[in-house]
């Protein structure tokens, strides 16, 4: 039962009567029983909310920033009329609009609700519960209940680093001789024979050609197809943190000022992602890049078990199955195991293969966690670490004019004289390293790795 503004306005009203009448005690009595019995006979003939039958349809996907719509049908069975106040629940984060809906179902008939969801997290969004509040005729007091109508929307990653994708795959055909330009490198695939010129390196030369043909014949080569990108994502403690700012796509929104240089129109910014997001958008763009490269692409995400693992991801539907599975994975506040993710490393990757590592540049995690077993992984596989750099780092090493300020610099140029050192270590055991800011980790992670097969060491 619920009571509205028109019950207070009664007893209000009630009040004014026992103030003026002669005997005070018989009228609070006489009051009070005349406002019970208006509010008895109001939920009396109100509607039932408990027959109600309530079924959802609608949208079950979305990417971050853009808008799903979540229909709710109200089915009213009952002898009477349900009308009042419907408020449909759904989480904080899930941006639910309206908070709250008129309703009036006639016996025997159902009605259409629509809540549209703008999301500001990614994940899956849970349905709380439906609140029905129907009053009487009076107005005065009115039942109300609660339904369970499950329903879930998965928010996926918004791709923002999707306009990356023409420019680098322009690189690529470049580099599989689409267009004039041909790579030669060791362990490519054999492409075709010429003459030789000079400058070629020797070892090109085939010698069975070149003994058929009395001339001296090199072999040219292509970037191999079908190779192995194992693509790890560091799910553990340091990738909770949130950095630099995030160009959501908004429908309608405009641009804020200062907002993420080189960020696409339509968007609007908001407060820092976590790492865990930025490695995700740099992993679908390598992925997609790989992808349309003819490789194989593998996903693995890793704390302290595995969290989740996606064998040929791009191929049937592209990408499709790597972004669902991507999308409710949260960063866990553990540290990472290191070891018992170069140990799923090895048990799923056999032929050597390009291992890509997103996490963070650490520097004590990683002297206590990776680098003790990256030997065992570099001796086998090509490896790559990609991490993700703090802009506000870079803005404090800036920093004069106040002591503080100066204090602020110095152990930021500390930190980042800690991120070169570990750096250093990582391409002393053959490990290439990608540091960039949030912005710019997916276009230079999609450029080492064409780099990579530019040199032909895929």
């Amino acid at each position: 039962m619920a009571l509205t503004g028109r019950a207070a306005l009664l007893a209000l009203l009630g009040t004014l009567v026992v103030l003026t009448a002669p005997a005070p005690a018989p009228a609070v009595a006489g009051v009070a029983l005349l406002i019970a019995a208006v509010v008895a006979v109001d939920l009396l003939l109100a509607g039932s909310v408990r027959p109600l039958r309530l079924h959802r349809a609608g949208d079950r996907l979305v990417r971050l920033g853009e808008t799903a719509t979540v229909e709710l049908i109200v089915e009213n069975p009952g002898p009477r009329r349900v009308r009042g106040v419907l408020r449909d629940a759904w989480p904080p984060s899930a941006g639910a609009r309206p908070r709250h809906q008129p309703l009036d179902v006639p016996p025997g008939e159902r009605r259409r609700l629509v809540t549209t969801l703008t999301p500001s997290r990614r994940g899956d969004r849970e349905a709380v519960t439906v609140t029905v509040r129907a009053l009487g005729p009076l107005g005065v007091a009115a039942r109300q209940g609660s339904h369970r109508v499950p329903w879930s929307v998965r928010v996926l990653p918004p791709f923002l680093s999707r306009r990356h994708l023409p420019a680098k795959l322009t690189r690529l055909r470049e580099l599989e001789g689409r267009h004039p330009s041909m790579v030669r490198g060791q362990g490519t695939e054999f492409d075709s024979l010429r003459e030789y010129v000079v400058g070629d390196d020797v070892r090109s030369i085939d010698w069975r050609a070149t003994a058929r043909r009395h001339d001296v014949v090199v072999r040219t080569w292509r970037p191999e197809r079908d190779r192995r990108v194992l693509i790890v994502l560091d799910t553990g403690r340091t990738s909770a943190g949130r950095v630099g700012t995030a160009p959501i796509p908004l429908a309608g929104a405009r641009p804020r000022g200062g907002g993420v240089p080189g960020a696409p129109e339509g968007t609007a910014t908001v407060p820092g992602w976590p790492r865990l997001d930025w490695s995700m958008d740099a992993a679908l763009l390598l992925a997609a890049l790989a992808t349309r490269a003819g490789d194989r692409v593998d996903f693995l995400a890793h704390d302290r078990s595995v969290r989740a693992w996606v064998s040929g991801a791009g191929r049937g539907e592209p990408l499709s199955t790597l972004v669902n599975t991507m999308a409710p994975i949260e960063a866990e506040l553990v540290e990472a195991d290191s070891a018992g993710m170069v140990a799923a490393i090895l048990a799923r990757a056999g032929r050597r293969c390009l291992v890509v590592v997103l996490t963070d540049l650490n520097s004590a995690s990683l002297e206590e966690g990776l680098l003790p077993v990256l030997p065992r992984l570099s001796s086998r596989h090509l490896v790559l670490l990609a991490a993700v750099s703090d802009p506000q780092v870079t803005a404090m090493a800036a920093g004069r004019g106040t002591s503080e300020l100066v204090y602020n610099a110095a152990a930021a140029e500390r930190q980042s004289a800690e991120r070169r050192r570990i750096t250093a270590r990582l391409r002393g055991h053959g490990v290439e390293v990608v540091d960039a800011a949030p912005e710019q980790l997916a276009s230079a992670l999609a450029d080492a790795y064409l780099a990579l097969k530019a040199e032909g060491r895929l």
